[in-house]
């Protein structure tokens, strides 16, 4: 291959390089200059934060009541909501287990969190499980009818039972804020690892 072949490739690819480089570069000024979650919202209440790293996508909160029941609480994204005018375009799969003082069998609800679009963020029970133990996951197993089969005071009653223990609007707002900060934070952070690998080439 000729010299003058050589430098044309090597042109071609800087110039590629270069405008991927000023693609990434508008890409982290936007999401700089849009921080839509930068003001907390919701409280943990009386939940304190268990896990919650960098590098993963979800966040686990407990709270051990005086009863000595425990209730631990796994939050992270889940499908994108589609409601006009809402603060948070997904939703958050957010999963309650609740453990009783002395005995191994669990109660695990999967719940949806989601945005309405009018500055109100509630949480709505998919399914209840009751598990014999922590250990006790097998697909044969039977955990409980579908959740909508259930009666709709039933239903109601076990989201009241959600709600006495602390899973509460506030809550479900600060964990469906955390996750989409976090998620924010980690897009911000890939994007600037690949800025500096274009840049060095």
């Amino acid at each position: 291959m000729s010299k003058v072949a050589t430098l044309l490739r090597k042109g071609k690819k800087a110039l590629r390089d270069l405008e991927l480089l000023k693609v990434l570069q508008s890409e982290i000024r936007h999401e700089l200059s849009n921080d839509l979650y930068t003001n907390e919202t919701g409280s943990l209440g009386d939940f304190v934060i268990d896990w919650n790293s960098p590098h993963s996508k979800d966040i686990i909160v407990r709270r051990r009541c005086e009863s000595g029941e425990e209730i631990a609480i796994s939050a992270l994204l889940g499908e994108e909501t589609f409601v006009e005018g809402n603060l948070y375009p997904k939703e958050a799969d957010m999963k309650v287990c609740i453990k009783k003082k002395g005995l191994s069998s669990i109660l695990q609800f999967d719940c949806k969190v989601l945005d309405d679009g009018e500055s109100k963020i509630d949480f709505h029970i998919q399914n209840a499980y009751y598990l014999r133990s922590p250990t006790d996951l097998g697909s044969s197993v039977y955990r409980g009818p579908a959740f909508s089969e259930l009666d709709p005071a039933l239903q109601q009653e076990l989201k009241q039972y959600l709600i006495s223990r602390g899973i509460s609007d506030s809550l479900s707002a600060f964990l469906l804020h955390h996750i989409h900060h976090k998620e924010q934070d980690q897009y911000l952070k890939w994007l600037q690892k690949l800025e500096a690998m274009v840049a060095l080439s």
